[in-house]
Order: structure tokens, then sequence, then C-alpha cells
């Protein structure tokens, strides 16, 4: 991705992925035996799918996103009642993994079958269901009304986000305001809860809690079309689940709504792939060589970039630190994956 004047904001010197994580190797360790402890039952087969989906791993942004922002708000983000949260901010990630699993029909996540398709439609249903009420469950533990309000409102907000996206589903019409929407419910405002809860547990003041609030949503629409722009260029399963299912699932991301503004020709190719749930017809070199040609996806990765931008900038009400550094790489470790 040639990024050249679009990353100004975010080419300060950067710490790689390794050395943030670094930073919190030992509260991340924490996070697993919570996960691991909070998705105990006495139930069996809770009990199995909660051990099946803790293994599935995943890269742990969200609680990593807590812990960070309860760093650079000048708290210990080691406290048991931060790690709980940390992990909380995990169990409503992985719950709607799990419900988005059985809408789209996936078959796999993170190149492991799917709940649903190992378990079956109702027994996933009944687990995302049971993930959200134990994350809810450990919340109350913190006795804090402001956290509660945040964790309820974006739990709501990602209901709405994939509510309004199966009105559009299938449906080649979407405009660049929709998809930002239903981006923003689905992805940016958890990314956003994670931060600002990490904030108040780490007792930031108002104007830090605010900084990191904004600098979650920044970050978090930056994440999701930077992951829209590798559905729709990448040939690999590097997303930890096959590429280019978003069109075949009916979804028109940005890439594409550019693309039709550009060449609204290549709209019935864009309602085939849709309607037939595959690329026999029109292959997705076409749709990838015609984005390129009509310049929809430069502009789509200059839309990343001006969140990872804007993200990076958030930050400048918060105390310098090696915290504070640590979140302002996120953009560009963000934006690397596409370039």
């Amino acid at each position: 991705m040639n990024t050249t004047g679009h990353t100004a904001a975010v080419e300060e010197p950067l710490l790689t992925a390794r050395r943030i994580f670094s930073l919190i190797t030992s509260e991340l360790a924490l996070v697993e035996e919570e996960f691991e402890r909070q998705a105990r039952s006495n139930i069996q087969v809770i009990a199995y799918i909660g051990d099946y989906l803790r293994a599935s791993g995943g890269k742990r942004v969200r609680p990593a996103l807590t812990l960070l922002s309860a760093y650079a708000a000048g708290g210990d983000a080691s406290r048991p009642n931060v790690v709980r949260l940390a992990t909380v901010m995990e169990f409503l990630h992985t719950a709607t993994l799990v419900h988005d699993d059985i809408i789209d029909n996936a078959e796999t996540r993170r190149n492991r079958p799917s709940i649903n398709s190992r378990f079956g439609n109702q027994t996933a249903v009944l687990m995302g269901d049971w993930l959200y009420m134990s994350a809810f469950e450990t919340s109350l533990q913190e006795r804090s009304l402001p956290v509660l309000d945040i964790l309820t409102a974006v739990t709501r907000k990602m209901t709405e986000g994939e509510l309004m996206q199966l009105t559009h589903i299938g449906r080649a019409d979407v405009s660049e305001e929709q998809y930002f929407d239903i981006l923003r419910r689905k992805t940016a405002y958890l990314f956003s809860a994670c931060c600002e809860i990490g904030a108040i547990l780490g007792g930031g003041a108002g104007e830090e809690q605010r900084a990191l609030r904004e600098f979650g949503m920044n970050l978090g629409t930056s994440f999701q079309l930077v992951d829209d722009l590798l559905d729709f260029t990448s040939f690999t399963d590097s997303l930890g689940k096959a590429a280019g299912v978003d069109l075949l699932e009916g979804k028109v991301t940005l890439p594409l709504i550019y693309l039709l503004e550009e060449k609204p020709s290549m709209k019935s190719a864009v309602q085939s792939v849709m309607r037939e749930g595959n690329y026999h017809e029109f292959p997705r070199e076409l749709f990838t060589r015609e984005a390129e040609r009509a310049g929809a996806l430069e502009r789509a990765r200059a839309r990343a970039s001006h969140f990872a931008e804007a993200a990076a900038r958030s930050l400048d009400p918060i105390k310098p630190s090696k915290f504070k550094d640590a979140l302002r790489s996120i953009p560009s470790y963000i934006l690397e994956r596409e370039m």
C-alpha cells in the first residue's frame, strides 16, 4: 500500500507489534487464565466449547487495548478488576463472532471449524448468549455504573449493526454513509469501549477518558477498513477466514462502493456473484483489477490512513509514557497489514 502523503501523523518512531505486546505479556497471561476461569461450567457442553473457543486463540487485540489504556491513564493493569474487564471485552467479542458465523453460515474461524459448523446452529446460538451473560455477570463485580453503561450501549450497538447489515445483504446500492454506520456499530464502538473502560479503571480524568474513547473509535474504524481491504485484495487466509467471502455473503464493502461509483457497469457482475455465491462467472481478479484501475482501492486505503492518523492525534492529551507510545504505534501496525 502506498501511503505517501497519508500517514504523516503516524510516522513517528514506532514500536513493533512484538514490542507493543511485550509490555503487557504478564497481564495478557492473566487474561488467558481469567478467560479459562470465566468459561468454566458444570454443564459439560459449555465447558467444552469454552475451552474450544479459548484454544482458538486470536490476537487478543481488545483486551490488550483495555490493559494499555489503563496503564496510559496512570493505573495498574495487573490489578484483578482490570484483568477481569479486559477478559469481559474478549468475551463480548467472541460472542459476536459466534453469532456472526451462524448468520453468515461460516464454516471456519481462525482456520478451525466454526462453533456452528462443529456443534450446530442451536448450540452456537445458546453459547453466544451464554458468553454475553457471563460477560455482564463478571462486569457487575466492578459495581461501576459508568462501566455498565458503556457495556450496555456497545452491546446494543453491535446488535443494531448486525441487524442493519442483514437488511443490506445482497444489495449493490449500499452507500458510503450506510457502510460506515454499520462498521462503527459492529467494530469501532467495541474498540472505543475497550479503551474508555481501560481509562476509567486506570483512574484517568475526563479528558483522558474522552481521548482514549476517540482513539478507540478511530482505531476500530481503521482496523475494519483494512480488514475489508484485505478481504477484497488478499488471496490468502491471513484473516483467519477465507479471503473474498464478503461479496459471496452479499456484503458490499468500501472498495466495491467506490468501484461502483466510478464504474456503474460493474453492478451486474457484483449482483451475479452475490446471487450465485461464487466467482465462477466473474473471477475475483476482475473486481480487484477494475478497482485498482478505477482508483477505488487507493481511495479506500486513504480512508484507512485518515482514521489511523486521527487515532494517533487523539492521544495528544495523554501524558507521555511507554504505554502511550505503544498505543500510538498501533495505528501504523494496522496499516502495515495492508501494505
